[in-house]
């Protein structure tokens, strides 16, 4: 028989794990620094208010982007940061820069498989705590205006192709935004005053839809 005290001790060792405070890290380039919008504009500032409104002690989020990388340059500030803490929570968003510089998708794939086992590690190793991101497509913005926006298109497709499917060998959790960030083409409130980026708007559109995975994720 289970002891009273036993009971107890088991109780309030749920307790003090179901509150302690979740962290989440977030790797990336402009999308995920969130160019051209405010700090709590950014999707993982959403993300973050969202979990936290619903009374889920979470940290801010640690990000790891800046506007123009490429995957290669993104692993190098990875370590460089030489982060040695455990994540509840590790997205990635990564790829828009090597489609602009014309780079291919075979290097993308070799560098993009790299990044999403260090995403992994930093999640303790627990696959299902990664979320990927897929690309958006910047063809449907007033900055590609005199460009083939159909190229530019499939390209983004290819390479979401490419980490789609090295999303699901490894076993983590992927989202598609690429079709939400196309609405850009008939609203112009999606697109920040760059004419480039998301606007908060689209960013909230983003997080509306993988919040649920989000925030099965944090609770598991």
């Amino acid at each position: 028989m289970i002891s009273l005290t036993a009971l107890f001790v088991s109780f309030i060792s749920l307790m003090t794990y179901s509150q302690q405070t979740k962290k989440i890290l977030a790797l990336g380039d402009s999308y995920t620094i969130g160019e051209a919008v405010s700090e709590n504009e950014r999707f993982p500032s959403i993300v973050v208010s969202k979990l936290s409104a619903e009374g889920i002690n979470v940290n801010d989020p640690v990000i790891i982007a800046k506007t123009g990388w490429t995957t290669d340059e993104l692993e190098k500030a990875i370590d460089e940061a030489e982060l040695k803490e455990k994540f509840d929570l590790v997205t990635l968003l990564i790829g828009v820069n090597n489609q602009y510089r014309g780079r291919s998708p075979g290097q993308y794939r070799t560098e993009f498989r790299e990044l999403l086992y260090k995403a992994i590690e930093f999640a303790g190793g627990k696959q299902s705590n990664v979320l990927v991101i897929s690309i958006p497509d910047w063809g449907v913005t007033p900055f590609a205006e005199g460009r083939d926006r159909k190229k530019i298109s499939e390209e983004i497709d290819n390479f979401n192709s490419v980490n789609r499917e090295e999303t699901e060998k490894a076993g983590a959790v992927y989202a598609y935004i690429t079709d939400i960030s196309r609405e850009a083409a008939s609203d112009p409130e999606l697109t920040a005053q760059d004419g480039l980026h998301p606007s908060r708007k689209m960013y909230e559109k983003w997080v509306e839809s993988f919040y649920p995975v989000i925030k099965k994720i944090i609770n598991n």
